[in-house]
C-alpha cells in the first residue's frame, strides 16, 4: 500500500499553495505529498471564476483571517509573481463615492489602517475627474497597492514549483471515504477519467481538506469527525458581465459596498489585456450552475449608473460565473475564513478549511505559510 506524509485534497488555488507552500519548507522538503483532484485538471471552479484582483486588505474586521491573511498574502503573492514571472499589474483602485457616502469612506480607511493597509489615498472630485474622467463621483479612495494577475498562470508555477519539489499530482481522483488508522488516515479514493473506474486505497499521515465546494461534503466523509466542526456552507453565485468597447477605466472601480450583503458590489475589473469586465453580483442558489442571464445586463447596467453614468446594457455581454462557498446564510454579515486543527476537532493529523471565498486568491500563498508552519 502507498504512503504518503500529506495528502492534500483539492487542486483549486488553495489545495496548491498549500503544496506548494509545504514542498518549499525545510521540514517537509524530503517529505511525499500528494494532491488529489476530481477534475482532469487544476482550478476549475472557485479559482478561475473569480475577479483575478489582488486585493490590499481593506473591508476585513481587523484580526480576522481575512484581514491577516489577505495583507500577508498580498505580500507573499507580489513576490511570488516577480520571482516565477506570473503575469500581474499593481494597477491600483479607487473606491468612489458620493458626498452622503463621504463618512463610509472614511470608515473604510480607518478601518484598512487597522488591519495594517497605510497606502490609500484620499482623491477628491477634482483629481477624480483627471485621473477617471469617466466616474461620477464626488470622492474616491485610492488603493496603490490593489492588483491583478492571470491566475491560471499564478496556479500553474504553483503546480509546477511544487511537482518540481517532488509533489504529486492526482487528476481524476475523489475521495470517498477517509478512515482513522495507526499511521493517520486510510484514504479510499475512486479514479476515473468518465471511462473507466478503478478504487486506489492509501495512506497518508496529514490529511488537509481544501475541496473548496465540495469542503463540507468530504468533510461528513471522514471516520470520527463530529459534525459539530462541519459547518453549513451556503452556495453564492457571482455573474460576470464583459464590457464591449474600448476601455473607459485606467484603473478598477469600486463603489462603497453595500452595508449587510455579501459581496463588495458590482464593480469594474480588468484583464492583463485591458478588457473590462463588470460584477458580480451575489445570489444565493441551490444548484452548480454556471450560466449567465443575458437579462440581468439591465440590472447590471444600474448599478453600475451610480458611479458611471454612460453605461449602456447594450454594451454587456455574458461573461462567465462564479460560485462562492460562503458560510453566512443570506441575510447575515459576512463570516471570517475557518481553519481546523487539531486543538477544535482533536484529530491529529487533520486540517480542514471551511469558506474560503474572496480573498482567498490573494491570501492562498500565507495560508499556504500558515498551514505549513502549524503542522506538526
Amino acid at each position: 500500500m502507498d504512503k504518503f506524509d500529506v495528502c492534500i485534497a483539492g487542486a483549486g488555488v488553495i489545495g496548491l499553495a498549500v503544496a506548494f507552500q509545504l514542498s518549499e519548507s525545510t521540514r517537509f522538503k524530503t517529505k511525499k505529498i500528494v494532491v488529489t483532484e476530481p477534475e482532469a485538471n487544476f482550478g476549475h471552479h472557485i479559482s478561475s471564476r473569480n475577479s483575478e484582483v489582488v486585493h490590499a486588505g481593506i473591508y476585513y474586521p481587523t484580526g480576522s483571517l481575512k484581514a491577516k491573511l489577505c495583507v500577508r498574502g498580498k505580500q507573499l503573492l507580489y513576490e511570488h509573481c516577480r520571482r516565477y514571472d506570473v503575469p500581474f499589474h499593481m494597477v491600483g483602485k479607487f473606491i468612489v463615492a458620493q458626498k452622503v457616502n463621504a463618512h463610509r469612506l472614511a470608515t473604510l480607511q480607518g478601518q484598512a489602517a487597522k488591519n495594517g493597509v497605510s497606502d490609500l489615498v484620499w482623491i477628491n472630485d477634482n483629481r477624480l475627474k483627471t485621473e477617471e474622467p469617466a466616474i461620477k463621483a464626488d470622492y474616491a479612495l485610492f488603493s496603490p497597492s490593489t492588483g491583478i494577475l492571470d491566475s491560471h498562470s499564478f496556479m500553474q508555477s504553483l503546480l509546477y514549483t511544487a511537482e518540481n519539489n517532488g509533489v504529486m499530482f492526482a487528476p481524476y481522483t475523489q475521495i470517498k471515504a477517509v478512515a482513522r488508522s495507526t499511521a493517520g488516515f486510510m484514504l479510499d479514493t475512486c479514479i476515473t477519467d468518465g471511462k473507466s473506474e478503478q478504487r486506489y486505497i492509501f495512506q497518508a499521515e496529514h490529511f488537509i481538506n481544501c475541496a473548496g465546494l465540495d469542503a463540507h461534503h468530504l468533510a461528513k466523509n471522514i471516520d470520527g469527525l463530529s459534525p459539530t466542526h462541519i459547518p453549513s456552507v451556503h452556495m453564492c453565485k457571482g455573474d460576470y458581465f464583459n464590457y464591449s468597447g474600448p476601455s473607459p477605466f485606467n484603473h478598477l472601480v469600486y463603489p462603497i459596498p453595500e452595508q449587510n450583503t455579501q459581496g463588495l458590489g458590482v464593480h469594474s475589473t480588468m484583464d492583463m489585456m485591458g478588457n473590462v469586465r463588470f460584477g458580480p453580483d451575489s445570489e444565493y442558489v441551490d444548484q452548480l450552475s454556471y450560466f449567465v442571464d443575458p437579462r440581468k445586463a439591465k440590472a447590471f447596467a444600474q448599478d453600475i449608473a451610480d458611479y458611471f453614468p454612460e453605461i449602456s446594457s447594450k454594451k454587456l455581454q455574458p461573461a462567465y460565473a462564479g460560485i462562492r462557498p460562503k458560510l453566512a446564510a443570506e441575510g447575515e454579515p459576512p463570516a471570517d475564513f475557518i481553519i481546523q486543527h487539531n486543538d477544535v476537532h482533536g484529530i491529529p493529523g487533520l486540517v480542514q478549511l471551511f469558506g474560503i471565498d474572496s480573498p482567498g486568491l490573494t491570501a492562498s500563498l500565507a495560508i499556504g505559510e500558515e498551514i505549513a508552519m502549524a503542522l506538526p
